[in-house]
């Protein structure tokens, strides 16, 4: 039986979204395994700011793909993003807010906690 997955600071790992479903399972969690290679284990809440920065960098996360079952992104959803890119957006000063509860322990494998608890939006 799969182990229950633990968030950044040790808890259960809360749900992110189930509206938009996000996860690469589209579970609606952060979690991560073998297949996941992105690591979309950040649980973050969208800003114009981020998703014009994802979309430069070729990341279109706005625009619908009915195909696929993704609405596109709009300023206010919570999605999970790679680790790799929420600390690129941290660099680059585009990084959004993250909800620490529903961000994946893995995360901490690229991103140090006292950078997340810097946008922490859950305290």
């Amino acid at each position: 039986m799969k182990e229950p997955s633990v968030n950044v600071l040790g808890g259960p790992l809360a749900t992110c979204s189930t509206d938009p479903l996000t996860g690469f399972f589209r579970n609606g969690c952060c979690d991560t395994g073998p297949a996941d290679r992105g690591q979309h284990t950040v649980c973050a809440l969208m800003t114009a700011e981020f998703l014009a920065f994802s979309k430069y960098l070729g990341n279109d996360l706005t625009t619908p793909h009915p195909e696929f079952g993704f609405k596109g992104l709009k300023p206010g959803d919570q999605w999970c993003l790679c680790a790799g890119r929420f600390l690129q957006a941290h660099e680059e000063g585009a990084a959004p807010q993250v909800r620490l509860a529903a961000t994946h322990a893995r995360t901490l494998d690229v991103v140090p906690l006292e950078v997340l608890k810097g946008y922490a939006a859950d305290g």
